[in-house]
């Protein structure tokens, strides 16, 4: 992947990704603003032959600069506030996905497709077919139906994990003695790759998360 390809988020395939993404252009515009006006005044009063360090005030300029990055902070902060109210909202969902972090694989059960119960270990580099990726693929893939809510509860045996798919817009930890919940909802058939992002020990890196999101159809006849 090129370095310019390596700046992007990845492409969403969920509603809740996408705003997410919406929000962080929303949050960028107004940091490039932000830094661009500073940079241009900045540059102004030193090349400036007018400026003077004998003023020690100026009662409506500091008005002006305490009500304008107020409302910049209201403008940030009204869609943030909507998208954390989004990230809580649990609806009805129609499936349940549950996790369990161990050191250092997943467990994965689903409680309603007959008590299936799995364990998900990544793939050894020299085990991985032709076009699989390194360091992401694992034995055991996760299958959710695609256009249908489902609620990810995720736990761990050990330490604290944190289970995170990216695209989909997820990333909870995974606490012992305590459920966290989440909900997503696919919207593109694939396979869908994420890892533990809480440093959990020695092999940290080594418990890859991967998703496949198939039809319901499909889904049904497991």
């Amino acid at each position: 992947m090129s370095f310019w390809g390596q700046l992007n988020l990845m492409d969403p395939v969920s509603q809740i990704q996408s705003e997410m993404i919406l929000f962080h252009d929303h949050a960028m515009i107004l940091l490039v603003g932000i830094f661009t006006v500073v940079s241009l005044v900045g540059v102004f009063i030193i090349l400036s032959k007018f400026t003077s360090r004998n003023i020690h005030e100026a009662q409506t300029l500091e008005i002006v600069w305490t009500i304008i990055p107020a409302l910049f902070l209201i403008w940030l902060a009204i869609p943030s506030l909507r998208l954390l109210y989004l990230l809580d909202e649990q609806a009805n969902s129609s499936n349940t996905l549950k996790t369990i972090g161990h050191q250092w694989y997943w467990s994965y059960e689903m409680p309603y497709i007959s008590d299936l119960s799995y364990d998900s270990y990544m793939v050894q580099e020299s085990d991985l077919s032709k076009g699989e990726y390194r360091l992401l693929e694992v034995d055991n893939r996760t299958c959710v139906p695609l256009g249908v809510e489902t609620s990810v509860i995720t736990t761990s045996a050990d330490v604290i994990h944190a289970w995170a798919l990216p695209s989909l817009g997820l990333k909870m930890d995974s606490v012992p003695g305590r459920l966290n919940l989440m909900s997503m909802k696919p919207e593109v058939p694939g396979v869908y790759y994420g890892q533990c992002s809480e440093i959990c020990g020695a092999n940290h890196s080594f418990m890859p998360i991967t998703v496949e999101v198939i039809t319901l159809k499909d889904f049904v006849s497991l």
